[in-house]
Formats: structure tokens, sequence, C-alpha cells
């Protein structure tokens, strides 16, 4: 238990670092560097320099472990076993167009690089536009600011309010948008704020009763899983598998299996 609450506190105080840098950088102005798998999916500088400064403070305290990031510098593996996964800020779109909902999450793992094979040990999302510090230690429970939080208490599928996300490839978008049709008469209502990491500790400190979403990637969901996983939901993906780019769901267990079979029903 040590051991993964020393990995938090240095996840923690690097990501609270490089979310001062993301801070001044929206600050300064921001422009797109580059597109990723459409024009929609944008990379901006500060998502770079800010991943840049995540791997120069990591690979100081850290030489022997793996980097498994979003942007530039690929991955790059370890002798340690332990791998630390980064998106340096989830919710890049907001973070453009300076809507206040953007984070930065890292996480470490061992296992490899598959979240399939990884076992999470420690995470953090950091949103410092909120002053925000979302994070949890395998085993020990999950915190904002430092206090202590937990899912919201289970409800009826039909009160519950729901996150999930969209794809940035018009295809998936719009299959996407059919199933929202198909569940939003199902729940309370829905929300699509934009910031995977965030949506899950969202469900980690009861602001929403649950989540969903295909197409993420490793780094999208590898902290929040864990934090909302420590603060009692239940996360995986289709029929007990793991959550993956297939499909990330959670939400407190009675509300997740609800969710799940009405997924189902509309064809998720």
């Amino acid at each position: 238990m040590t051991a993964h609450t020393d990995l938090l506190d240095l996840a923690t105080r690097i990501a609270i670092e490089a979310g001062e840098l993301a801070a001044q950088r929206r600050a300064e102005g921001v422009t797109v560097a580059a597109s990723k798998s459409s024009l929609e999916d944008v990379v901006t500088q500060a998502d770079r320099d800010t991943e840049d400064l995540i791997r120069s403070l990591l690979a100081e305290a850290r030489p022997d472990d793996g980097i498994l990031g979003e942007e530039g510098g690929g991955s790059v593996a370890g002798t340690s076993g332990l791998t630390w996964v980064v998106d340096p800020i989830d919710g890049t779109v907001n973070y453009l167009y300076g809507i206040r909902h953007y984070a930065v999450s890292i996480a470490v793992v061992e296992g490899g690089q598959d979240p399939a094979t990884w076992t999470a040990l420690a995470g953090v999302v950091h949103n410092p536009a909120a002053a925000e510090v979302f994070a949890a230690a395998r085993g020990a429970g999950a915190t904002l600011n430092g206090v202590p939080i937990s899912v919201a208490p289970r409800v009826e599928l039909s009160q519950a309010l729901i996150g999930t996300g969209f794809a940035y490839v018009a295809h998936d978008r719009r299959a996407q948008a059919r199933v929202m049709v198909e569940l939003i008469g199902r729940v309370r209502d829905i929300r699509r704020q934009g910031a995977a990491a965030l949506d899950l500790c969202d469900v980690a400190v009861g602001r929403l009763n649950g989540y969903f979403e295909r197409g993420l990637n490793p780094w999208d969901f590898a902290a929040g899983a864990l934090i909302a996983t420590e603060a009692g939901a239940r996360v995986g993906g289709l029929g007990g598998s793991r959550p993956s780019a297939e499909l990330v769901l959670a939400a407190e267990p009675s509300v997740s299996h609800a969710l799940e079979a009405a997924l189902i029903a509309c064809g998720v």
C-alpha cells in the first residue's frame, strides 16, 4: 500500500504542475497544432508542451518506468514493470474553445500497456480550471481535493443522469447518436461534456449516476476508471469484460447492470 500511495503522491505533484502549465498556455491563447483521426480531432501545442513536461518529470523521478502517452513521444517501454499512462489535456476541444472542463490525467499501471492485461495502481485527474484534483490508489479509496468521495446511491434507471461522449469520426458519431435516441427515454437525462476522464470522476463523486462511451483510448480512462472503481463504481465493458475501446461503462453496481441491459437493447 505504501508503494501505491507513494506513486499517487508523485502522480499528484506532476498533474498539478502540468495543470499549471496547461492553464498558463490557455491564458496565453491556444492554436491548433495538428489533427488526428479527423479534422475535428485536434491537438494543440499546449497538449504537446504539457505532455513533454510530464514525460520529463517522470523520467527524472522514475527513469526505469515505461510511458504511454497520447501526444508526441509515443510509447516508451520500461524495465520496472510499471507504465505511466498520460493524457496531457483530456477535453482538448473544450480547452481550445475556452470551456473550463478539461483535465490532466495520469495513471500508473503494472502488467503492460494493454488495458486488458494491466492493473492500475494509482491515478490522478486534475481540472486546473475548477481547482479540482481527483485521486485514487488501489485499495485506498478515492478523494476529491483530499476528501473521500463515493458514488451516488442506487436509483432506478429512469431516475439516472447518464454521461456519454461521441467519437470524432462522423460515421461513428451517427451510430452513437442513434443509441442516444433510444436511450434518452429510459433515463432521467443524458450529458455530453467532452472529457472522458472527468466524466468518470463525476460518477465517482456522484454528479452522474452512470457513464458509458465507445471508442476511448487507454489514456482516456486509465486514471478515471481507477478513481471511479475506488469510489464504489462498477467499471467495465459488456458482459463483464474489462473496459476497452469497445465500451467503457461506469456506475453504481445496480445502476450499471440496468444501464448495460438498456444499452444492449438500444443497440450499443
